[in-house]
């Protein structure tokens, strides 16, 4: 993901919880909201909540990772935060990419013609 790319400003986090809308799904829940600008912002968050470090670090990396793999795309203009859940510290990959794609499909930013796309990974 590239720099320019990543919600970071704690102003654009406020106005997403304010007046963006949020989904939730088994293991997370999206908030999202327009920015007016030509491209994406998305954040994956993991709070205290949801473990120690070592559980909250892996409940990133797994929401980054199945983002990486839904193969959906959200079109540009949006401003995207993933918050894991505390069920995510059980879940699978597969599981968590599951619990995306389904709630993404549920903001209604997806266009409904779109297909998930799934990727095989051979070792």
């Amino acid at each position: 993901m590239r720099k320019k790319n990543v919600l970071r400003s704690q102003k654009d986090f406020d106005s997403v919880y304010r007046k963006g809308k949020s989904v939730p799904s088994r293991h997370i829940v999206v908030l999202y909201r327009k920015n007016r600008l030509p491209y994406n912002k998305i954040a994956f968050l993991a709070s205290k909540k949801v473990g120690n470090s070592v559980h909250r670090n892996r409940a990133r990396r797994l929401m980054r990772e199945a983002y990486r793999l839904s193969g959906m795309q959200i079109p540009d203009g949006y401003d995207v935060i993933f918050v894991a859940r505390k069920s995510i510290t059980e879940a699978s990959c597969q599981a968590v990419r599951s619990s995306m794609v389904s709630a993404l499909r549920r903001t209604g930013v997806m266009n409904h013609d779109e297909r998930h796309q799934t990727r095989s990974r051979r070792h």
